[in-house]
């Protein structure tokens, strides 16, 4: 696909999930695993389609509702409890991720993190793969612990409000249609990591969004729209 990002970019904001950190799948399987204790008939593949991307709150949301009955207080925080222990016993960068930080790195432009994940699954996970030497805790946000999951914008605009740039000057690294959603909704460019087999979001297309299938393939596309020092 032709490169449709914006020119003038001063700002990149990573997701995590997915685009980071390869955890997008043991995550939703955990998640669904749970779900199936609770007696849902909830497969694993199911899981990844209906929980990627998500915040646990959001999620417990959608369990209750299909439960017909709430769950106890406090789930969606023994639930993380669970995922931080998960991603401490094992997790890795997703292919190109460690590269592509560092070149960002290397040409000082300003890179961030905007998660639906805790800060306490984030330390866990950049802490587990070493990818904290990259990513240091002031240039990390959840969205989760702001109490504003995406698809609300509000982690992206904070993020860029603290760099001290434009929406329009910022780009986010998104896999799921929720960043997406939330990347549209704050007014800036996305690079949308995504197989070509699999589905665009609905709302595609969009000025200033465009699909890579890898992340080999961010940097020339950066390469191209960062403003120019």
């Amino acid at each position: 696909m032709k490169n449709a990002l914006r020119p003038g970019l001063k700002l990149v904001i990573f997701d995590c999930d997915g685009v980071l950190i390869d955890s997008e799948g043991p995550s939703c399987r955990a998640t669904a695993g749970f779900a199936r204790s609770l007696g849902l008939n909830i497969s694993d593949e199911e899981g990844l389609a209906r929980f990627a991307g998500k915040a646990l709150p959001q999620v417990v949301k959608e369990l209750e509702a299909e439960l017909g009955h709430p769950l106890p207080p406090g789930t969606h925080t023994k639930m993380r409890d669970n995922l931080v222990r998960l991603m401490k016993e094992g997790t890795e960068p997703v292919a190109g991720a460690v590269p592509l930080l560092e070149a960002l790195a290397a040409r000082h432009v300003p890179v961030r993190v905007g998660s639906n994940s805790s800060m306490a699954e984030m330390e866990a996970k950049f802490g587990f793969t070493g990818m904290d030497r990259l990513l240091p805790e002031a240039r990390i946000h959840s969205a989760a612990d702001m109490g504003h999951p995406k698809p609300d914008p509000a982690v992206y605009l904070h993020g860029a409000e603290v760099e001290g740039v434009r929406p329009e000057e910022t780009v986010v690294i998104e896999d799921s249609d929720t960043g997406a959603e939330a990347a549209r909704r704050a007014g800036m460019s996305c690079i949308l990591l995504r197989p070509a087999s699999h589905p665009l979001p609905g709302f595609w297309p969009v000025e200033g969004f465009v699909r890579v299938e890898h992340l080999d393939e961010v940097m020339p596309l950066l390469e191209a729209a960062l403003a120019r020092k």
